[in-house]
C-alpha cells in the first residue's frame, strides 16, 4: 500500500486499487479538482470503438493547476464524491491548452455576434418608431 502526504497534515492517505492519468479540467475549489480522461468503448454490434470521457472529483493536496497532466489513485471515500487522489504532476497538457484557446474565442466570437445582432434589432426599431411618426404628423 502506498500513501501519499498531505502538505500540511501529518494524515497520510493509503492508495489502492485503479491508477489513472488524466488532465485537470477545474481546480478552482480548495483543495479538490475535477480530471478528466478519454477512453474508448467497444460496441459489439458494430464491432467498432467510440470515443468517451471520464470526469471524475479528485482530491488534489499537491494543487495541481487546470490543465496539468496528472497521475490519480483510488483510494477511501473523502467525501461524497471523491475516491480519487492526485498523486503526481506529470507536466503540462498541450491539447488542453489549446482547446481552451479555442473555446475562448469562440466564445468572444459569439458574443460579439450577440452585440451586431442587438445593435441591428435597435436600429430597426429605431427606424419603425421613425416612421409610424412620421405618418402621424403627416396624417
Amino acid at each position: 500500500m502506498i500513501s501519499v502526504k498531505d502538505k500540511k497534515k501529518e494524515s497520510a492517505i493509503k492508495l489502492r486499487g485503479r491508477v489513472f492519468t488524466g488532465t485537470v479540467l477545474k481546480a478552482k475549489v480548495h483543495k479538490s479538482a475535477v480530471v478528466t480522461w478519454s477512453r474508448k468503448k467497444l460496441i459489439k454490434k458494430y464491432e467498432r470503438y467510440e470515443k468517451r470521457r471520464t470526469k471524475v472529483n479528485v482530491h488534489n493536496p499537491i494543487e495541481a493547476k487546470e490543465g496539468d497532466l496528472v497521475k490519480i489513485s483510488e483510494c477511501r471515500p473523502l467525501s461524497k464524491t471523491k475516491h480519487f487522489v492526485i498523486t503526481e504532476i506529470m507536466g503540462k497538457d498541450r491539447t488542453f491548452m489549446e482547446k481552451m484557446r479555442m473555446k475562448e474565442e469562440g466564445r468572444m466570437k459569439a458574443t460579439e455576434r450577440e452585440i451586431t445582432h442587438k445593435k441591428e434589432e435597435q436600429e430597426k426599431k429605431d427606424a419603425g418608431s421613425k416612421s409610424k411618426d412620421n405618418k402621424s404628423v403627416t396624417g
